[in-house]
């Protein structure tokens, strides 16, 4: 994919023309329009625009390129499993636009600054049902554009990050020290050992949303609603708790210490022994913890490589991750995920 020096929504024609799709759509679908476009959101990967009509608030999203599987992704996840995904009006998969029904307000706004312990269990053992029907539709997904991250390649993908010195910033700021970097390049063979002692649990891929956090939940009459699938991936499932448990302990400051973060995984895990027994699922997401890092910073390479704008605003990501595999493999295989480094 190309490089992108600005967002495509800064440009003059941007607004213009998503906002002449808008009003197709709705004056196809019958929904009359009750005031002006307002953008609601605007990122350097993507740009919200809301629209008021007579059947309440519609919201237009596009992405940049990376990201661009997330319309044609969304689609199919409201098709599949429209109790847990916003309604999707309408997509353009080849712009990366999508048209969708309000969801209603986030968790962030939802729970405003406490934690709703109760909530967060029943939201995980959700989310596990969705990963479980999901891992049925890997290969639709891979073909809509998910990228492919799963077990199988994650060794290759991991080389790749270290072949690159340039990402790493060895010896500087926000980067990895020289040593660091000959340990992870130590580390190849391991790294490859333990994703087939993963696989080994035969626990199947699914969809992984890589930035599962209050603020990319809706909560709303009773019903959760998972959105922002622009950082997904076909990964191992069990790889979307980090940035589960890492949010609620920045945004709600829970200690990292508190059992509420082992109570939460017994419920996401709870559902996956319909593929092995518990004793072997927590197995597997003990050897998940030591590996996820590793996604997360394949995401952000891939992301930062074709956005010149913020590359130097997020050049610590890549090398800090890589710092936190290295942590996670340091420590005995006993280690808990609370031992893990939570930047």
């Amino acid at each position: 994919m190309p490089h992108q020096a600005e967002p495509l929504w800064n440009q003059p024609e941007f607004l213009e023309q998503a906002s002449s799709w808008i009003y197709d759509v709705l004056a196809q679908e019958g929904i009359k329009v009750s005031g002006a476009i307002v953008q609601a959101h605007v990122r350097p990967w993507s740009t919200v625009l809301r629209m008021p009509t007579g059947v309440g608030d519609v919201y237009f999203k596009a992405c940049t390129p990376a990201l661009g599987h997330e319309a044609s992704v969304t689609q199919a996840l409201y098709s599949w499993r429209p109790d847990c995904i916003p309604q999707v009006l309408r997509i353009d998969a080849a712009q990366g636009w999508m048209l969708m029904a309000d969801g209603g307000p986030s968790l962030r706004h939802a729970f405003g600054n406490g934690l709703d312990r109760r909530s967060w269990a029943e939201i995980l053992a959700l989310y596990a049902s969705l990963q479980i029907d999901l891992a049925g539709h890997v290969d639709k997904l891979l073909q809509l554009g998910a990228p492919d991250r799963r077990l199988l390649l994650l060794p290759d993908l991991y080389q790749q990050l270290l072949a690159d010195e340039d990402w790493l910033l060895i010896d500087q700021p926000y980067g990895l020290t020289r040593f660091e970097y000959q340990r992870l390049i130590d580390a190849a063979p391991q790294v490859m050992n333990l994703c087939q002692r993963l696989a080994a649990y035969a626990i199947p891929m699914s969809l992984h949303h890589n930035d599962l956090h209050d603020g990319n939940i809706f909560s709303a009459d009773g019903r959760t609603l998972f959105f922002d699938w622009g950082d997904s991936s076909i990964a191992h499932p069990f790889f979307s708790l980090r940035t589960v448990f890492v949010s609620i302990e920045h945004t709600f400051n829970v200690d990292e210490e508190d059992p509420f973060f082992d109570k939460l995984a017994h419920t996401y895990l709870q559902p996956w022994t319909a593929y092995s027994s518990l004793a072997n699922v927590e197995a597997a997401f003990k050897l998940a913890q030591r590996l996820w890092s590793l996604s997360s910073a394949v995401k952000y390479k891939t992301l930062l490589s074709q956005l010149d704008s913020i590359r130097d605003e997020y050049a610590g990501a890549v090398p800090s991750l890589l710092q936190e595999f290295l942590q996670a493999n340091l420590i005995p295989p006993e280690y808990s995920w609370r031992q893990l480094p939570s930047a």
